[in-house]
């Protein structure tokens, strides 16, 4: 019987914890003096069960770290050039790492990657890692004032708000010191314990959030008073879960930017309700959805005759037609060429819940949705614009599921884990094709 190869990890795998054991990281190496730490930081995450891929430059392998140094703390080959065989895209093409370390971080490499400057083997596997919404954490090492010089700030802000984390170096001696190893260690070991309950991972949600505006003139519009909070905290909850998100945002007031600046989210903003529907469509049309959710107060009826100028106060009595609007809900299983899981909201003011469900239900039936969300935002506490909601959630079977007045977070995790167990786990895999 012939032995298997032997690795030079194999006597240090896991044996200081099984904290990892499945989580595929790529440690990237940069041309800094403290590239030797590389060594015990790929060596600690093997001791807890990782899968360690070492990337550096040529340079960097030269002078600062040999490659054959960091085969021997992973137990892998070092990736130094990229070849026909695509590394960068193997390494870190969608779902295929957990995490992507830069351990150390230049700031040449820091102005490359903000830039998009991609001509290094590192800037490569961090393009590409970007565009996969693969985390990325950067452990910056260089001189404290070249740290604190103000293009290079700019720079990491940049990085920060595209979602990419930057682990904070020590300030001394003159010095912007690279963390420990084992600082990082603790970082992996956390942010794993996360990920491991990202049941959405690799699943594409579409939502919609925040109201439409329908102009009468140049100047006046016709819209409701929707936040938009609903939708960012279902927007926020999916990527928490690991799924991929586009939000589609009119007009609310949260900063959609600021609440969900992470990689993996796409935000467009639309303003009027043809505008919404357009957006939605071409979305449905250009990639493939695992779910969809409606939350936008869209307006239901636009004006039939804008005026092109600004109507003058003095003209005294203004009569404004209004005609219907189609309905984003009612044409999404129709666009779709594939199962799609459709969750839509209702909206009534001070009705009685009966009245609320039983409307619910009607419109689910109308559009073919899997489930329809009712509120009431008359009651009050659960206005619009309040932090908190109260709920009615109606299934096809005309189940109906009563989340009592909460905050909106707490009730998109609901949400959520409703959509986990009805939609996404192997049972119910052909609830999209049943009726009610």
């Amino acid at each position: 019987m012939k032995k298997s190869l032997y690795r030079p990890t194999r006597d240090i795998y896991c044996i200081e914890g099984k904290e990892l054991v499945g989580t595929r990281i790529v440690l990237c190496i940069t041309g800094s003096v403290a590239a030797y730490k590389a060594i015990d930081a790929a060596r600690l995450m093997v001791k807890h069960g990782a899968e360690v891929f070492a990337v550096m430059s040529n340079g960097t392998s030269k002078i600062f770290l040999s490659s054959e140094m960091m085969k021997w703390a992973t137990g892998n080959d070092v990736i130094t050039d990229l070849t026909g065989n695509l590394e960068h895209i193997s390494l870190c093409d969608r779902n295929t790492t957990d995490m992507v370390i830069v351990y150390p971080c230049t700031a040449n490499t820091v102005g490359k990657f903000a830039n998009g400057i991609d001509d290094t083997v590192v800037t490569s596997v961090l393009t590409v890692a970007l565009g996969s919404s693969i985390p990325i954490i950067i452990c910056p090492a260089m001189h404290e004032a070249m740290y604190y010089n103000g293009m290079i700030q700019q720079n990491i802000n940049k990085l920060k708000s595209n979602g990419v984390e930057f682990l904070e170096p020590l300030i001394e001696q003159g010095k912007a010191k690279l963390i420990s190893a084992n600082e990082l260690l603790q970082y992996v070991q956390d942010n794993q314990l996360i990920s491991k309950n990202k049941k959405l991972r690799g699943k594409r949600f579409l939502i919609t959030a925040g109201s439409t505006a329908e102009y009468i003139d140049p100047i006046r519009v016709i819209m409701n008073m929707s936040s938009g909070k609903m939708g960012m905290s279902l927007a926020k909850e999916a990527y928490q879960r690991g799924a991929g998100v586009t939000l589609v945002y009119g007009h609310g007031s949260v900063d959609a930017e600021s609440y969900l600046h992470a990689p993996g989210v796409e935000i467009l903003r639309v303003n009027t309700a043809q505008e919404m529907f357009e957006s939605v469509m071409s979305k449905l049309s250009e990639k493939k959805f695992d779910v969809v959710i409606l939350t936008s107060a869209t307006s239901d009826f636009s004006v039939a005759k804008k005026w092109s100028n600004k109507i003058e106060s003095s003209r005294g009595k203004v009569e404004v037609s209004l005609v219907p609007i189609d309905k984003i809900i009612s044409k999404v299983k129709k666009v779709c060429k594939y199962d799609v899981y459709l969750i839509g909201f209702k909206a009534e003011y001070n009705v009685e819940s009966k009245i609320l469900i039983e409307k619910a239900y009607t419109k689910l039936l109308e559009s073919g949705a899997d489930l329809i969300v009712a509120n009431d935002v008359g009651k009050k506490n659960t206005e619009f614009g309040s932090d908190n909601n109260e709920v009615y959630v109606v299934d096809r079977y005309r189940t109906v599921t009563h989340l009592p007045i909460q905050a909106k977070d707490r009730i998109a995790a609901q949400i959520l884990d409703m959509i986990e167990i009805k939609c996404l786990s192997s049972k119910t895999t052909n609830l999209n094709k049943s009726g009610p």
